[in-house]
């Protein structure tokens, strides 16, 4: 099989195909020939030697997230069969033309999808839905703060968190990814400053001088402070991703006093279990508004996979809005 390769750890030029020998189902697992892959934040974190994969998963070939149709079945899988079309997040290994994934993480393709959008939407869908309502607790109605509403997990987020009845604030530091974000349903956009990050007065202003009880965090340090003096009483700050640096400088009084808790989130080095549960929760919740349409994927551009570096190369440059998906 054909796959993405690091050839070492560093930049987007230790990219390389190459063929590799084709994995063999075992017991309770699926051979499935992927069609789609998209790129995360993760891979690029991977391909630096900065997030090594869970023992087991190789260190050389990134991915964690995949769609495409079921070769083969190990011994005891009954609930797929070859030609079925499925999606799921791995701990890796994705980026290639062929996967195992445990059958019990595998998700349907609902009818009419694509390969290419159906790429785009397991590891965004499930760790927004995780952090929307299993971590932040949110409840229809209530407000939530989304920040850099130009990635990938938060063009789910804000279309999950709408379709649940919620006010959806967003940021971003370039005004168009804003004005693009309302079309997924964003509500009020705010655009935010590279130096100083201001957002919680106007966040306050929006909610009545109330704050946010869910808040969505993938920026880190240099947001902290403010999320803080946004957070409404006993609200959730769910840290996703770190892009903007992972040492804050906060007033826990201010915690203290807002009752509030800061919570961080990864999907990938989780107990099989608890990512079963939470790709079961999302195919129960989501799956049915991505079948009618009313969750789309985002998809920035769909790239063959001899072109991976490229993809590397625009994530790094912070231009895409929404998923990069290879193809195999």
């Amino acid at each position: 099989m054909k796959a993405v390769v690091f050839g070492g750890k560093g930049g987007p030029e230790i990219i390389a195909i190459r063929e590799l020998p084709d994995p063999v189902p075992a017991r309770g697992e699926v051979l499935v020939r992927v069609r789609a892959a998209a790129l995360n934040r993760a891979d690029l974190l991977q391909r630096r030697g900065l997030y090594p994969p869970p023992p087991g998963t190789r260190e050389d070939v990134p991915g964690l997230e995949l769609a495409g149709e079921v070769q083969g079945v190990g011994e005891g899988v009954t609930a797929w069969k070859p030609g079925d079309r499925v999606m799921c997040i791995t701990a890796g290994e994705a980026q290639a033309e062929l996967c195992l994934v445990h059958e019990r993480m595998l998700m349907r393709i609902p009818d009419g999808l694509s390969f290419q959008d159906a790429g785009a939407i397991p590891e965004a869908g499930i760790t927004s839905h995780d952090a929307l309502f299993t971590l932040g607790a949110l409840r229809p109605g209530w407000p939530v703060l989304v920040h850099a509403v130009g990635s990938g997990v938060s063009t789910a987020a804000v279309q999950i968190a709408k379709a649940a009845g919620a006010t959806v604030i967003g940021t971003s530091r370039t005004a168009e990814k804003l004005e693009r974000a309302k079309a997924l349903g964003l509500d009020h956009g705010i655009l935010v400053g590279k130096e100083e990050p201001r957002f919680a007065d106007e966040v306050k202003r929006l909610t009545g001088k109330r704050g946010c009880p869910v808040i969505l965090d993938f920026v880190g340090g240099p947001y902290a402070a403010e999320n803080l003096a946004a957070l409404a009483p006993g609200g959730r700050i769910v840290v996703i991703g770190t892009m903007g640096g992972a040492k804050p400088t906060v007033d826990l009084s201010l915690l203290m006093r807002a009752r509030g808790s800061i919570v961080g989130t990864v999907l990938r080095p989780r107990p099989l279990e608890e990512k079963i549960a939470a790709t079961q929760s999302f195919a129960r919740d989501v799956l049915p508004l991505v079948a009618a349409g009313k969750v789309k994927p985002v998809v920035d551009a769909v790239l063959p996979a001899d072109r991976a570096r490229e993809a590397h190369e625009r994530m790094e440059k912070n231009e895409s809005f929404g998923k990069l998906v290879l193809t195999f």
